[in-house]
């Protein structure tokens, strides 16, 4: 019996195949899309899935601006954050942060769904997220994805 057809392959940076997609956010609930494109970007969509290395995609969000938040998350989400200084706590809630900066509503959620070590903070480097249609990534040739389609 040949034992080395037993053997598990694990992937890493050299041997993943990297693709570009291209997700389309317009009309999305923003959670929904976050753990999604979350997925795409970690690899665990991929049958040589290795928890340790980068195999996923890099993903193009467009349409930032065009998302949208289920129940009263609107008016009632905040994203607090903290300036260093005493008395520096500051917040906006995702309306007004929706307003100033669409792309980072999205970044903050997908960043969130992603590991809080190294090998989180390089994986949040394969997403670009843009407002409007046109992003500057064409010379990649990104495939279309449907997250509609994906669980």
């Amino acid at each position: 019996m040949d034992t080395l057809s037993y053997k598990t392959v694990s992937a890493n940076k050299e041997t993943a195949n990297k693709k570009w997609l291209l997700v389309d956010a317009e009309g999305q609930t923003v959670g929904r899309l976050a753990s999604k494109v979350a997925k795409l970007v970690r690899g665990k969509h991929k049958p040589n899935f290795t928890p340790h290395a980068d195999c996923g995609d890099n993903v193009i969000v467009v349409n930032a601006e065009k998302v949208s938040f289920s129940g009263t998350k609107l008016e009632n989400k905040e994203y607090v954050r903290y300036t260093g200084y005493p008395g520096g706590q500051r917040s906006l809630t995702a309306q007004e942060l929706l307003k100033r900066n669409p792309e980072r509503v999205i970044e903050k959620a997908i960043k969130g769904m992603l590991p809080k070590n190294t090998l989180g903070r390089e994986l949040f480097r394969n997403v670009k997220v843009i407002t409007g249609a046109d992003h500057k990534h064409e010379a990649q040739k990104p495939e279309a994805f449907d997250l509609n389609a994906y669980k």
